[in-house]
């Protein structure tokens, strides 16, 4: 038995059949990056020798200041977190000043990615967003069983222009990485602001834009700006941040969404709750405090991205200028240089995944871990 939205009934679990909806079925799982102790497993290898650059996390680790938030934290572990996350929103609300009801929490800034899609879209919506954009935005859009309005990349970067034109009388909601995740490009804040401009003015609150601000802590000071000021104007936006990244965070799975009431009332209706754990709560209210840290942060990252393309530089290889703390470069045969990697113990991405066969995605490490990639990517490509 078969529906026009459905797969053909399967056995599960306890002998009962069920029909599944084929845009579920057609789903590629996430592939996150490779652990550690997965390559130690298939190669043979000494864990503590592996150099993990594949998965964009800050390696610096966990800030001292969130590590002994964390700790006075252990003691609550037997209560459920606080589902509304009050301190760490009276820290965000102080911060960016703004109202608690204008901010939502999530595991991770991915999993407000998710609540916005399944907030706004259902079977028969559209959605639109980029060609190599990060993939949850394809696999949020899928699992709602929305369509999908994929506009064709420019160098690299998202064609606003064409993300615009691309609106249709059934899209819902749009994403717009900036930074975009793997690529690293960049839209300025005059640029992001027309574009915004254009969206509300042509389509008002019908189309919901959200903004995934996840690297925008690692942009040069002379690039920030204040996006708090366009969720102000905009009443159909949500920017989404992440203490993943520049607050080195990525373990504790914390991130917060910023929109007008409207929107933020809609994501926490769909939201779980106790979402957000109480280590990770604690954890980035400290840290969003710790403003050596950050500063740290972008530093080793400017320095370690500067180091990366000049190996590149030296080796031939083409690279895209990244703003982000990975950079995305052009080896040719990248499961084979990828696999030559993993050999040496080095972890990095592949993004065929993302319809670039040919790149490998490198995040920024420590000096030690810079330099161990670099010598082994010049073996792997033979130079």
């Amino acid at each position: 038995m078969t529906t026009p939205d459905s797969s053909p009934v399967f056995d599960v679990a306890g002998g009962r059949g069920c029909d599944v909806p084929d845009y579920i079925l057609n789903m590629a799982p996430y592939r996150a990056g490779k652990p550690i102790e997965e390559l130690a497993r298939e190669f043979e290898l000494d864990p503590a020798g592996i150099v993990k650059l594949a998965s964009n996390e800050n390696p610096l680790g966990l800030p001292q200041s969130a590590r002994h938030a964390v700790a006075d934290a252990l003691a609550s572990l037997a209560r459920y977190p606080d589902s509304n996350g009050y301190d760490l929103k009276a820290a965000l609300s102080a911060h960016y000043g703004v109202a608690a009801n204008w901010l939502t929490l999530g595991n991770g800034s991915n999993d407000l990615l998710e609540l916005a899609s399944l907030a706004l879209l259902v079977p028969g919506a559209s959605c639109v967003y980029s060609q190599y954009a990060f993939a949850v935005y394809r696999l949020a859009t899928q699992a709602r069983g929305a369509r999908h309005l994929v506009v064709p990349a420019r160098d690299y970067g998202h064609d606003l222009d064409a993300m615009a034109t691309a609106v249709d009388d059934d899209t819902r909601l749009m994403y717009i990485a900036n930074p975009n995740n793997p690529t690293g490009t960049f839209h300025p804040a005059a640029r992001m602001e027309a574009f915004l401009d254009r969206v509300y003015r042509d389509s008002g609150e019908r189309v919901t834009v959200v903004v995934d601000e996840a690297y925008n802590e690692y942009l040069d000071p002379e690039l920030r700006f204040d996006s708090t000021q366009w969720v102000r104007r905009f009443p159909n936006l949500i920017v989404t941040r992440t203490f993943s990244k520049a607050y080195g965070l990525a373990g504790l799975r914390v991130g917060y969404a910023l929109a007008q009431p409207r929107l933020t009332d809609l994501l926490n209706r769909v939201r779980q709750p106790f979402n957000v754990n109480s280590l990770a709560q604690a954890g980035a209210t400290a840290a969003l405090q710790d403003s050596d840290f950050l500063e740290q942060s972008y530093e080793v990252t400017r320095a370690g991205k500067k180091m990366l393309c000049g190996a590149f530089d030296r080796l031939g290889l083409t690279y895209l200028p990244s703003y982000g703390n990975f950079v995305l470069v052009r080896v040719g045969d990248a499961p084979a240089v990828n696999l030559a990697l993993l050999r040496q113990g080095v972890i990095v991405r592949p993004v065929g995944g993302d319809g670039l066969p040919e790149w490998l995605r490198v995040s920024v490490g420590l000096v030690s871990e810079n330099t161990r990639f670099i010598e082994a990517l010049a073996h792997a490509v033979g130079r």
